[in-house]
């Protein structure tokens, strides 16, 4: 690698970096009488098997993923196990898993949108 592009590296890798450390954003749920709190930026990794999901056109279960992946309690410890998506794909109304996921991806791409991207 040359001087240069490691540069270019080191340049991306702290964007990123900077995207990575904004606060917690929150959305009240009071369906659940909870708040769930997210991170507006993720990684391709953490996403890596929504986005498998989606290319298979399962859009449902790419929700639900979203929602297990992303929901964090108020001091960022994740709010679902993996062991919750039976439940939440049979037991839980959809139209609430939605309304989360879709204020999710709001948030990503206004936060996209705050850093020039």
């Amino acid at each position: 690698m040359t001087q240069a592009n490691k540069s270019v590296l080191d340049n991306a890798k702290n964007h990123f970096k900077g995207a990575l450390s904004q606060e917690l954003v929150s959305i009240e749920v009071p369906e659940w009488e909870t708040t769930i709190y997210f991170k507006a930026a993720t990684t391709f990794a953490s996403e890596q098997k929504i986005i498998e999901l989606h290319q298979k056109g399962n859009l449902v279960e790419a929700l639900v993923e979203t929602l297990l992946v992303k929901s964090l309690t108020a001091d960022g410890k994740k709010m679902f196990t993996n062991a919750d998506k039976v439940v939440l794909m049979r037991q839980v109304d959809p139209d609430v898993i939605i309304k989360v996921v879709s204020a999710m991806n709001d948030a990503k791409q206004e936060a996209k949108d705050g850093l020039g991207n």
